[in-house]
């Protein structure tokens, strides 16, 4: 589909691969508002399909995939309890791709289509356009495909999804052209973005409250049976192991790669270390005009592009400095910056009069004015590479490493095996003193506890605490190598009693109290300052501190206050000389009153007047299509235009729960 398309340079894979992992939930995740319940109807769809939307089908398969890719965006570095969210993100998923589905019927029934033309442009030009085409250029086919494999989808399932992301969009747009905003709405919206205020307040500190609760033994105690529930089981399960470990590094470290094992493996690998003919390129690129609205291209502006790639010809062949005209000229932001620098580039990674050009000059060559699709271009040859195949003693650090690696892991696991076959004979004891290998034996840890030697280990601790008490000796692989190990005892997850927790029920009831004096003194302070009509008064008699601010906009911050955009926000609407209600910033409670009000003049008006106009046209519109889609899932489910697969459904749940 995009093979004729331009590339760039060596791009790292694994943040390409990273960037492309978020294209099942990307557009509609954008394009969706969220919030979308459904009326899960039953009857209609097969075992594996979750749900079928006109006569699209929504698979288990498709469901799960893009639940975990969810997943993933929301704990890209792992985390302990995402697992256990799985369930929660497979359905939202599954109510994703459902309104998806839905979104894309809707659309082929108006007549709206996704072309080719469609997908190429949004490929070149939308969200993916920094990953395929960084700097404008093509990654090429193979990497493409390659990407694709990483992130476990075919070139086919990835491109019918960009169309079907194309058509909602299209159907957005659709929908949300008859959003409008008029002068008045324009104008309440600025002043209220840009009006300013200047206020004084009385600020009563939580911490300052909490200062002067102490509690009694109980009151304690009686907090503690009122929110018992809370306290159940809150001491976790505990469990007494004993390991020991049979470590990779040391072995690997022990490891020999013979000449023979190093001749093998690149007899066996030659295909990988095939160096193709690559040429170290400069270019100066002077952009032809896009086509206009008609197809032609304006001659004049044409013309006069040409003549200016030629003009720069000129100086260069003149003894003029490439790297330097090419800074100053040239129209590839990616590569000016670098002198015109594209470096190391193989056959099949750039349009072919570029590459035709470039690979037929020498070394230290430099090019007429070649014309390509992009424009204009001089390029010059800094250095050239005859394809070739890498010889043994050029990669052999690399391919020892590797089979060192391979050859540890297959005697750690031997190692393994064997001990753990022996301890489940003699005891884990005796097995590894026969090895010469350290047993470590536990107190009682969580879950969450780190072990000498193991360290923080998930993998481990999920193995050891799926392991009944005194069971047989088992083994876990670890990235450290493999741990043979033996649940010894086991604590169950137990409710504290009053005493164990005392300084814990102590500082809840504290925090508690605090906060529901905070509330009450607060409002007291805002009752008797507009009762006497006197901020500072009331401030007094309460002992609250009185601060004035500076002038501040409804998006500014204010000391002990915090953000004017949450409940301070109040302050904007009231008029000079009018004190607030209560107004609770976290830890501190407030009272204001304004003293200056500074609305934005006609001036500014006019300058952020179209800015203005497009936010809320914005928003009008993200309202507009959000209703749309909203009424669309109701008629749809209500027509049995949805049917909803309810054993699919409780099986995703099942399957999240199990993986």
């Amino acid at each position: 589909m995009i093979r004729f398309l331009q590339t760039p340079g060596p791009i790292k894979k694994i943040v390409l691969s990273s960037i492309l992992l978020i294209f099942c939930g990307a557009m509609v995740i954008t394009l969706i508002p969220g919030g979308l319940g459904s009326n899960l109807n039953l009857g209609g769809p097969g075992q594996g399909v979750v749900a079928k939307v006109g006569d699209q089908d929504v698979t288990h398969t498709e469901v799960v995939r893009q639940a975990q890719v969810m997943l993933r965006q929301q704990f890209p570095r792992g985390n302990a309890m995402a697992g256990q969210l799985l369930p929660f993100f497979t359905s939202r998923a599954a109510e994703q791709l459902i309104t998806q589905k839905a979104l894309v019927v809707e659309a082929g029934r108006m007549g709206l289509r996704a072309t080719d033309e469609d997908l190429r442009d949004e490929l070149q030009h939308g969200l993916y356009a920094a990953t395929l085409f960084p700097g404008g250029k093509f990654i090429g086919q193979e990497a493409y495909e390659g990407l694709l494999q990483n992130a476990d989808l075919s070139v086919p399932q990835f491109e019918e999804g960009v169309k079907q992301d194309i058509l909602v969009r299209k159907l957005r747009n659709l929908v949300a052209a008859s959003a409008s905003v008029d002068d008045p709405e324009v104008r309440q919206e600025f002043e209220k973005r840009n009006t300013k205020i200047k206020f004084q307040y009385a600020v009563i500190s939580e911490a300052d409250i909490r200062k002067g609760i102490h509690p009694t033994d109980a009151e304690l105690k009686a907090f503690y049976e009122r929110n018992k529930a809370t306290y159940n089981n809150s001491i976790p399960e505990k469990r007494k192991v004993t390991y020991a470990i049979i470590d990779s590094s040391r072995i690997a470290s022990n490891t020999q790669v013979t000449q023979s094992d190093l001749q093998s493996y690149y007899n066996q690998h030659q295909d990988e270390y095939r160096v193709p003919e690559q040429v170290n390129v400069r270019h100066i690129l002077i952009k032809s005009p896009a086509p206009g609205a008609d197809g032609k291209v304006d001659q004049k502006t044409d013309d006069a592009a040409k003549a200016k790639a030629e003009d720069i010809l000129k100086q260069i062949k003149a003894g003029g400095n490439f790297a330097d005209l090419a800074k100053k000229y040239s129209e590839d932001p990616g590569s000016a910056k670098n002198g015109g620098s594209l470096s190391w580039i193989g056959k099949g990674r750039t349009v072919p009069e570029f590459e035709k050009a470039a690979f037929s000059l020498p070394k230290g060559g430099t090019s007429d004015v070649v014309k390509s699709s992009y424009g204009y271009h001089i390029i010059h040859v800094d250095d050239k590479q005859e394809a070739h195949v890498k010889s043994l003693d050029e990669v052999k650090p690399q391919i020892e490493a590797v089979l060192r690696q391979q050859k540890a892991a297959r005697a750690a696991e031997g190692e393994a095996n064997a001990f753990v076959t022996q301890a489940r004979t003699s005891g884990l004891d005796k097995a590894a003193s026969a090895k010469g290998l350290q047993v470590t034996t536990t107190d009682f840890v969580s879950r969450t506890d780190s072990l000498p030697g193991i360290g923080n280990s998930p993998q481990f601790m999920e193995a050891a605490f799926a392991q009944t008490a005194k069971s047989a000796p088992d083994m876990i692989q670890i990235p450290q190598g493999f741990v043979i190990y033996q649940v010894l005892d086991i604590k169950p997850p137990a409710t504290p009693t009053f005493d164990e927790i005392r300084s814990r029920v102590e500082e809840e009831f504290k925090n508690q109290r605090a906060t529901e004096l905070l509330g009450q003194k607060t409002q007291e302070l805002a009752d008797r300052a507009k009762a006497e009509h006197d901020l500072k008064k009331a401030a007094k008699e309460l002992g609250a501190t009185v601060k004035t601010s500076d002038l501040v906009d409804p998006n500014g911050q204010v000391p002990d206050i915090g953000s004017m955009t949450g409940p301070a926000s109040a302050a904007f609407s009231l008029k000079e000389g009018e004190i607030s209600g209560p107004i609770n910033s976290g830890s501190n409670g407030a009272v204001l009153q304004v003293l200056e009000k500074q609305q934005p003049s006609d001036t500014d008006f006019a300058a952020k007047k179209d800015e203005v106009r497009d936010a809320l046209l914005q928003q009008k519109q993200n309202e507009l299509f959000g209703l749309f889609v909203t009424n669309l899932r109701q008629q749809m489910e209500k027509a049995g235009k949805i049917k909803i697969n309810q054993e699919e459904m409780k099986g995703l749940s099942r399957t999240a729960e199990g993986e």
